[in-house]
């Protein structure tokens, strides 16, 4: 979980899985592009919305945003440093 600036991991052993590091840096970088506080509030507002839409709290939360952005592109570990900047977007 990313909580910026912070990454919180459940286990010890995540700490070296560089796609979950990946996963959560890309919610870092996108707290950063709504100055933090503006993510929080789109973030529950979209699972809020998807919740009504898809009724599965599973299926609400994989089609959050950002959620999308972060799934689509953890396993690519230079996803981050070659820019894509508000990459969320294209989710929408």
């Amino acid at each position: 979980m990313a909580i910026f600036p912070f990454i919180l991991l459940k286990q010890a052993s995540y700490k070296t899985d560089k796609e979950i590091i990946n996963h959560e840096k890309i919610h870092l970088r996108q707290q950063l592009e709504l100055l933090v506080l503006p993510f929080y509030i789109l973030y529950l507002a979209n699972y809020l919305f998807n919740l009504i839409r898809f009724k599965k709290h599973d299926l609400a939360y994989r089609k959050i945003v950002f959620e999308e952005e972060a799934y689509d592109n953890e396993h690519d570990l230079n996803y981050l440093k070659d820019g894509n900047w508000f990459g969320w977007l294209k989710q929408i």
